[in-house]
């Protein structure tokens, strides 16, 4: 893969996630009945980021958790040699019934992520309200899915890749565009 620009830098993911966070609190009046809720995997770190942010603005503790959807995936196909998917726990301590449940994930594209995701998350329980929060939209939906709050709109072609690392999972902070 070729690298053709660096997307956003650690200061602009941190610029863009309290922009989100900020928007979360105004958009749902508060953050009486959030439940905040990252994908596997960098969902994950990208919810505890919001959650640091909205803490420190609210000053009031946020209930989170973090969501496996690998076996509510409809591309995942068996393929020789291949070993079964790895399953990671899924993990939401607070009761999301009633409640309005923000999913975080780090890059939307087709919006099949977030369909297992929402499946998964009705499968535990039935939330009031679901919004979607991301770091990267780059495009290119195949189901009628579209995030609340993003972070950036990355338009990109089908021959391009967008790579989030955070450093929490990658040791560095930052959105790179490829060349496939």
């Amino acid at each position: 893969m070729n690298p053709k620009a660096t997307v956003l830098d650690d200061a602009a993911i941190r610029r863009a996630l309290t922009r989100i966070s900020h928007e979360i609190i105004e958009k749902n009046k508060g953050i009486e009945d959030l439940v905040l809720v990252g994908i596997k995997t960098r969902g994950v770190p990208i919810a505890q980021r919001l959650k640091h942010k909205i803490q420190e603005i609210e000053g009031a503790d946020l209930p989170d958790g973090e969501l496996d959807i690998t076996l509510y995936r409809d591309d995942l196909t068996p393929q020789e040699n291949e070993a079964e998917p790895q399953l990671k726990a899924t993990n939401i301590q607070a009761d999301i019934d009633g409640k309005k449940i923000i999913l975080i994930d780090d890059v939307l594209y087709t919006g099949r992520t977030v369909r297992a995701a929402m499946d998964a998350l009705i499968d535990l329980g039935r939330p009031s309200q679901i919004q979607l929060a991301v770091l990267v939209d780059r495009g290119h939906r195949e189901l009628p899915i579209r995030a609340d709050y993003v972070g950036k709109n990355v338009p990109t072609s089908l021959d391009e890749i967008i790579t989030v690392t955070l450093s929490e999972t990658d040791e560095m902070d930052e959105v790179k565009i490829y060349d496939k």
